[in-house]
């Protein structure tokens, strides 16, 4: 059991490998265009629910339907199969630091120069004798210092088609969008999903990520320059078990 785990990491970053060497001289594969909806990590949303209301009659005779911003039907998005436009403008800046130092000196002396009148005694047990009064001594000095500091500024600005997957009871869209950038040998992946008011869309059918509720947007890569920038594979199993 033992030889298993301790291969396990090696196994691992063959596999790593193998799938890099295999590329080699190729740039990264887009992935096909699929149903979102049976991606292997797919869950459908369940969230509280209002009490279930009564649709309005609409009048056999007119042409206009409510809530409408067309004259004939609205254009925005609204079933299931829909796309919309989702503007990601996303602007994070954070400045964090903090100190710490920490000193601690300890001295302990212990004697017993009397006990019971025994201390003639001491020479009987130590032949080379022992001062009575200097029977411990011990002494600690521990020092900590720590320094940490966090700059983060990051600027994503970009749109990106989603799909609507779900229309949950209340009217809320649940969408779901991936997009593929490649630029030579590197693949930029962009993924989003969230729910959505259909109140917050747009008369051109877009929406601003930050109407989004339990918004998830990845932005990545892999490629040439994405393995460059990964530490190796036995650095980061170090990294994962060294104590120090």
């Amino acid at each position: 059991m033992r030889i298993v785990l301790l291969l396990l990491p090696l196994l691992l970053a063959h596999c790593g490998t193998a799938e890099r060497l295999s590329r080699i001289g190729r740039a990264p594969e887009m992935a096909p265009i699929a149903d979102p909806t049976r991606s292997p990590g797919y869950q459908p949303v369940s969230m509280p629910m209002p009490a279930p209301q009564d649709a309005r009659n609409l009048s056999a005779n007119s042409l206009w339907r409510p809530g409408s911003r067309t004259f004939l039907r609205d254009q925005r998005a609204a079933s299931v199969g829909d796309l919309i436009t989702i503007l990601v403008s996303i602007k994070d800046t954070a400045d964090l630091s903090n100190s710490t130092e920490r000193s601690r000196d300890n001295s302990e002396n212990m004697g017993i120069p009397r006990l019971l009148g025994l201390d003639s005694s001491y020479t009987r047990f130590l032949a080379e004798g022992i001062d009575p009064s200097r029977l411990v001594e011990a002494s600690s000095a521990n020092t900590s210092a720590g320094n940490g500091r966090i700059q983060r500024n990051e600027a994503v600005t970009l749109r990106i088609a989603a799909t609507v997957t779900q229309v949950l009871p209340n009217g809320n869209l649940v969408v779901g969008g991936r997009q593929q950038v490649r630029v030579n040998h590197e693949m930029r992946d962009l993924n989003i999903a969230g729910i959505i008011r259909p109140q917050d869309i747009a008369s051109d059918n877009t929406v601003q990520h930050d109407r989004l509720a339990e918004t998830r947007i990845a932005y990545g890569g892999r490629g040439t320059v994405s393995d460059v920038q990964q530490p190796r594979y036995g650095q980061q199993v170090l990294d994962a078990i060294l104590p120090f």
